[in-house]
């Protein structure tokens, strides 16, 4: 079963890849790295002058992209562990927890 979720979660790396991640006050190790793959949002939305709607030679508004990271986690050495999707916003620069899966 997946759940989905957008929760703020702490993440640590190591070498780039998520280590450890804190939700609702626990702590998760991360085990193995399943996958990872990056969503761009509206890439070809530019902001627009008032209500002429002629675009502006500039910089996207905010392309949503997102690094995701599916993990295999447990909270603790000997809880079982579950599939974890982390996602990184690029434009906020923090981390959500997006889906769990049993």
């Amino acid at each position: 079963m997946t759940r989905r979720y957008a929760e703020p979660v702490e993440v640590r790396r190591a070498d780039e890849a998520p280590a450890q991640f804190l939700w609702h006050g626990r702590l998760y190790v991360v085990r193995e790295v399943l996958s990872t793959w990056v969503e761009a949002g509206a890439w070809w939305r530019v902001a627009t002058r008032g209500g002429e709607g002629a675009p502006l030679a500039g910089p996207v508004l905010d392309d949503g992209e997102r690094e995701y990271w599916r993990v295999e986690a447990a909270a603790g050495r000997h809880a079982a562990p579950g599939v974890y999707d982390l996602c990184f916003d690029w434009s906020s620069g923090s981390w959500t927890l997006a889906r769990t899966m049993d």
